[in-house]
């Protein structure tokens, strides 16, 4: 079974996404960091992440281990990663490894949850459910104010606010696998929701698919 969570950044997909795989027991794999891992691999090289040579270069020969680095946390991660991702030679080089994990998850697992921004639209057209989570860019904006803040890091919520709204614009805008919502998605807007009852609104679909 695979089960596709696609949505803006800090809608809350992330948070959903993880704990349906652990109620599951399904396998995980946040795509949101194949790109940050290549935004920062461009980064690390001393490369623009807007240079499509330099972006594909790094994606083509992308180390998974890299997800593992904290640094993929971080803000200029989450830039860059926005500009990588616009980029079709780094999506080209994604597409292939996102598609393997779903097909075969790892460890024998029985399914497979994948979040990102094109998993029910491009990755996987096909997916068993598809949930698209999004929020108000000003509660989203709020949100990752608060956890930059809570990390020791320093953060205006108008300059936070900004940069959100600027990448959802590149997210939508991009010609290659631009963030859409799917037609069969189920939309889940967290904007007044709290964690549980998001959680509960995923699940509804999914257990319903599980009935049949």
């Amino acid at each position: 079974m695979i089960i596709a969570v696609d949505g803006p950044a800090a809608s809350g997909k992330g948070t959903i996404a993880r704990r349906i795989a652990r109620e599951l027991d399904f396998a995980y794999l946040d795509t949101g960091l194949l790109y940050r891992g290549v935004g920062v691999a461009v980064l690390d090289r001393g490369e623009n992440p807007e240079d499509a040579g330099a972006a594909t270069r790094a994606a083509e020969s992308f180390d998974p281990a890299l997800m593992a680095d904290p640094r993929l946390r971080g803000d200029d991660a989450a830039v860059a990663a926005s500009k990588v991702a616009a980029i079709p030679g780094v999506r080209a080089a994604m597409l292939d490894f996102q598609r393997g994990f779903g097909r075969t998850p790892p460890d024998g697992k029985k399914g497979a949850v994948l979040d990102g921004r094109d998993i029910g639209t491009v990755i996987f057209p096909d997916a068993d459910v598809k949930l698209f989570v999004t929020a108000a860019v000003e509660v989203r904006a709020e949100r990752r104010h608060k956890e930059l803040l809570e990390r020791g890091s320093p953060s205006i919520y108008a300059r936070v606010l900004q940069e959100m709204q600027e990448r959802d614009q590149r997210d939508r805008s991009r010609s290659t696998a631009p963030m859409a919502i799917a037609p069969d998605a189920v939309v889940i807007d967290t904007s007044a929701l709290d964690v549980e009852a998001a959680f509960e609104a995923a699940m509804d679909p999914i257990r319903k698919k599980h009935d049949r």
